[in-house]
């Protein structure tokens, strides 16, 4: 997979969009657990599902929420009421995970081992449904069936959704100083300050907002400003281009419209400057030096604070 394509917020929120309107309504037969590693509960037990109704997908940070209930017409994941009978299987796609949606199971169940990607299929009661897989060998995605998200640890250390109503440039400002000297890069993909952001799209949010990804955190009232506002720009416009489509576009879709992330070599689409990269272990990131660091091009050697 390539770095473009780790789905950030609104590639999960598109995906959750998705599936909702597929899903929704259904009764849920059975979900097939190929990769045990990525299964990481067992209480309640998948089998739980069989016979449960999907009464939404919603999304928490980067998390996929199906909510599932025995009762029909249960609130949806992400409406804020309680459903006492709820189950949510939470979906954390990690770096090379993703939902292929199909429109019919096929007819040989999975076998676990010699699988492919496959880590899960859910099936619903018309034989529709979806694949959850995950390319490469580095196997991170992980699967919770739980009562209540806040189970999911992940879930329960998240910060708030940066395009949340609640989420203030006052908000931002203190987020920012809470971290101090920490480098902005870092501060934009911390799940437990931020939730949703990741690689591309903090490098994207710096680049808009013509700031260093070695900026410290606690920084000046009109950078907080310019920052904030790139911050909703840029993952506002993410997300109305993704609204609507379907799984199978959105990877394509997230890298055609990536100015800087993923770009190292080509010229800056504001002033044609080269785009270059920092690279530190299996992380990269992106920049402009005339748009970003007043020309001078960025040591890697800083990076391994940047990524503590």
């Amino acid at each position: 997979m390539q770095t473009g394509d780790v789905p950030e917020l609104p590639e999960v929120h598109a995906l959750a969009a998705d599936l909702d309107e597929r899903a929704r309504g259904r009764v849920v037969d059975r979900l097939e657990v190929t990769s045990f590693a990525a299964l990481k509960t067992f209480d309640p037990p998948v089998s739980a599902l069989h016979g449960m109704v999907v009464a939404g997908v919603g999304r928490h940070g980067k998390f996929l929420d199906v909510t599932v209930s025995s009762a029909p017409g249960a609130p949806a994941a992400g409406s804020g009421a309680r459903d006492d009978d709820a189950l949510h299987l939470i979906v954390h796609l990690a770096r090379a995970g993703w939902i292929r949606w199909r429109d019919a199971a096929p007819a040989a169940r999975p076998r676990g081992r010699g699988t492919g990607p496959l880590a899960a299929r859910l099936v619903l009661d018309d034989g529709s449904g979806f694949d959850i897989t995950e390319a490469g060998t580095k196997k991170s995605l992980a699967i919770h069936l739980v009562r209540d998200p806040g189970q999911v640890p992940g879930i329960a250390r998240l910060g708030p959704d940066p395009l949340a109503p609640e989420f203030t440039e006052d908000v931002f400002a203190g987020i920012l100083a809470t971290a101090g000297r920490a480098r902005i890069k870092g501060v934009l993909r911390d799940q437990s300050r931020i939730a949703g952001i990741g690689n591309a799209y903090s490098d994207e949010i710096l680049h808009a907002a013509r700031m260093s990804p070695f900026t410290s955190a606690n920084m000046p009232a009109d950078d907080v400003r310019r920052l904030y506002a790139a911050m909703r720009a840029t993952l506002s416009a993410a997300l109305d281009r993704a609204e609507g489509l379907r799984a199978s576009e959105l990877k394509a879709e997230k890298r055609s419209n990536l100015r800087v992330h993923g770009r190292a070599g080509e010229p800056c689409p504001v002033c044609g400057d080269t785009i270059r990269q920092v690279i530190y272990a299996d992380s990269t990131f992106q920049y402009c030096p005339t748009c970003q660091t007043g020309g001078r091009p960025l040591s890697d050697r800083v990076l391994s604070r940047l990524l503590r």
